[in-house]
């Protein structure tokens, strides 16, 4: 959002303010959707994307160990980098193979789950 103070005739844009924007928190997934399953790493919210099928319908391979589930919670404001609300402590996450953008892969039961990283831009 830009906004402009043309007070003054010399200069239009004499005052610019520009505020960034950033990654979706889990506070703010959490309010739109209180039953979104999420984990966060680092500054990215996934969320579960089961439900989202041009993520299903890509060919993906599990690749490399990206981490593992250390907390849980269900209050948003405690959210960390590897922290679940779902998903169990000690859940693997997996990148994949392939350049896929922002998703990760976690095995549940023997069944593969995709979650899809929230990044603004």
């Amino acid at each position: 959002m830009i906004s402009c103070n043309s007070e003054t005739n010399d200069n239009p844009f004499s005052e610019v303010t520009i505020s960034e924007t950033g990654n979706p928190t889990p506070e703010e997934i959490l309010s739109n959707d209180p039953n979104a399953d999420i984990f966060l790493i680092g500054d990215v919210v996934y969320i579960n994307a089961e439900d989202i099928r041009w993520v299903k319908e890509l060919e993906l391979t599990i690749g490399d160990k990206s981490g593992e589930i250390k907390k849980n919670t269900t209050n948003s404001s405690e959210f960390e980098s590897y922290t679940a609300n779902k998903l169990p402590i000690g859940t693997v996450i997996y990148s994949p193979v392939e350049k896929s953008g922002p998703i990760k892969i976690v095995i549940i039961d023997n069944k593969e789950i995709r979650y899809l990283g929230m990044i603004e831009g």
